[in-house]
């Protein structure tokens, strides 16, 4: 499955390369051009029958993860989170340290060695680190060098008939969809296939992209959290697992165009096909920077709910994933019928 071989890869911010390969393995034969740009983003390129206008479908290919900073007498890595982490999920983990793939374990002061306040307390980020077996700092420093990236360890795996753990959904499930898109059909417009790079530590492969193409339309393809879990009100829901794809109406970064975002969901609903509204402002994507891009573009977020994100351990549902792909195949079904509907959704001002 392709998502089960996205989401195995390891990419973590500003070191994408084994997915960007897979994808341009995958995506060759299927475009009429392939460009990676000067930050490492994988432009696909469809071109329209007329292409009047251009649309821009975005996913980015890295995962949040950590990066080596040091080492202990002892041989032990010291390290620094690559992209939003909560670090008390970090204790305990496998991890797998730079090109080489060296196996590792996160560890930190024992608990019986710990004093009560330090029990009582979560453990910082500073106090942890790597063990990878070596027993010197020496040894330590021939296998690993400083500056390299650790990425989770963690295998794609069923839950139940409907769900899967695996880490890395975020934005892997993007880049599964834009693949299917990719192989699919020509449409009227040109189709702009990004894969962005740095997603996770400021949306920079987003900004150069966007302003390279400077499309008539984006639609930016995520993963996005979701927290129908325990101890949380129900009014606190961001999504909820197995009710659809999410359409995001505003986050920290970016205001999606109400009149597209407004279409998506009633084309969805129209057509029987599970959507519901992100509920919550917090977080943010590429969209924030693809909106802003030189005289401004109209942006959409369409996302598929995963819990536990940002951690080796997400969860998504199988239905949310598909109910994404529709989405994105019958918009972009709807403007191939109808190109003067991405012009449409301009808010421009003519002031006098």
């Amino acid at each position: 499955m392709l998502l089960k071989e996205l989401t195995e890869l390891n990419g973590v911010s500003g070191n994408e390369d084994e997915v960007r390969e897979f994808i341009k393995k995958e995506a060759k034969g299927y475009c009429d051009e392939i460009t990676i740009d000067s930050i490492g983003n994988l432009i696909c390129l469809k071109k329209g029958r007329n292409p009047k206008y251009k649309l821009m479908l975005c996913a980015h290919m890295d995962e949040v993860g950590l990066m080596v900073t040091g080492y202990t007498e002892g041989g032990m890595l010291k390290f620094a989170a690559v992209g939003g982490i909560d670090q008390r999920i970090l204790l305990g983990k496998r991890v797998l340290v730079g090109d080489k793939k060296i196996s590792g374990v996160i560890g930190a002061k024992p608990i019986h060695l710990q004093q009560t306040s330090e029990r009582e307390s979560n453990i910082d980020i500073k106090k942890m680190y790597i063990d990878i077996g070596a027993d010197k700092k020496e040894e330590a420093e021939k296998l690993v060098s400083l500056g390299e990236y650790v990425a989770f360890y963690s295998k794609y795996l069923t839950l139940g008939d409907n769900t899967i753990k695996a880490k890395a959904l975020d934005d892997r499930v993007g880049c599964a969809i834009l693949l299917e898109i990719l192989k699919g059909k020509n449409y009227e417009f040109d189709l702009y296939i990004c894969f962005t790079v740095q997603e996770e530590v400021g949306l920079r492969g987003a900004q150069v992209a966007s302003y390279r193409i400077y499309p008539d339309m984006a639609l930016v393809i995520e993963g996005t959290t979701c927290s129908d879990v325990p101890d949380v009100e129900k009014y606190e829901y961001s999504t909820i697992l197995g009710e659809g794809a999410a359409i995001t109406i505003m986050d920290r970064g970016a205001y999606g165009n109400k009149k597209l975002v407004n279409y998506i969901f009633n084309l969805a609903k129209e057509n029987g096909v599970p959507v519901q509204y992100k509920q919550t402002t917090s977080g943010g994507n590429d969209a924030g920077k693809i909106q802003t891009a030189k005289g401004g573009v109209v942006v959409a977020a369409i996302s598929v709910p995963c819990r536990y994100i940002h951690s080796p351990v997400s969860v998504m549902s199988k239905s949310d994933f598909e109910s994404c792909m529709k989405i994105v195949h019958m918009s972009l079904e709807q403007f191939d019928k109808n190109p003067e509907l991405i012009n449409s959704f301009r808010d421009d001002l003519n002031m006098e």
